[in-house]
């Protein structure tokens, strides 16, 4: 029986972990790669007025504002934002709220998460962590859990569909009690 010293074992399992840990495959060196991308431009305290023939229709605000120009351009507000939509009477027609939101230019979709709040004209209040802004479609929508307050009752749901000024919307699974009119 050849008896092997335990400290010129121990060496060798070093030596083969290192080995072992020193494989990198393409795929991983890519994500590292593709983590650190900086914005192209960055805005802190941003501000934005959205007009159309002189027409303010939307602005918002931004504690910070990241734009990254990459092959499918986007616009990231990961410290939240603000938006007031406004009438022609350059009323606020609706408000929304939200902790993180992501625009995708080329595609004209805006997706807002965590506490996104959305109010309307008439008070109506939308509460939820999702919700997806179809700026060509005009819509907005989200597919989890949302609460929708009225004046006169709370309402809950599987996700929603509406216009984007909130003024019309439905929600998909209602949950709940409802008052129902004879």
């Amino acid at each position: 029986m050849i008896r092997i010293p335990l400290y010129k074992i121990a060496f060798f399992v070093f030596i083969f972990m290192i080995f072992l840990s020193c494989k990198n495959s393409m795929n991983e060196i890519n994500m590292v790669a593709n983590k650190d991308k900086s914005p192209e431009t960055t805005i802190k305290d941003f501000e934005l007025i959205l007009s159309d023939s002189g027409q303010i229709q939307a602005k918002s605000s931004a504690p910070l504002m990241n734009r990254y120009d990459v092959e499918k351009p986007y616009v990231e507000w990961p410290k939240g934002i603000k938006v007031l939509f406004y009438d022609t009477s350059m009323n606020v027609d609706a408000r929304l709220s939200a902790n993180y939101a992501i625009s995708y230019e080329k595609d004209k979709i805006m997706i807002a998460k965590n506490n996104v709040i959305v109010v309307n004209v008439k008070g109506e209040q939308l509460n939820t962590e999702h919700l997806v802004w179809d700026q060509r479609k005009r819509i907005i929508t989200s597919d989890v859990f949302v609460t929708i307050t009225t004046k006169d009752e709370v309402l809950y749901g599987q996700g929603m569909e509406a216009d984007d000024q909130f003024y019309s919307w439905k929600i998909k699974r209602p949950t709940g009690v409802f008052n129902i009119k004879k």
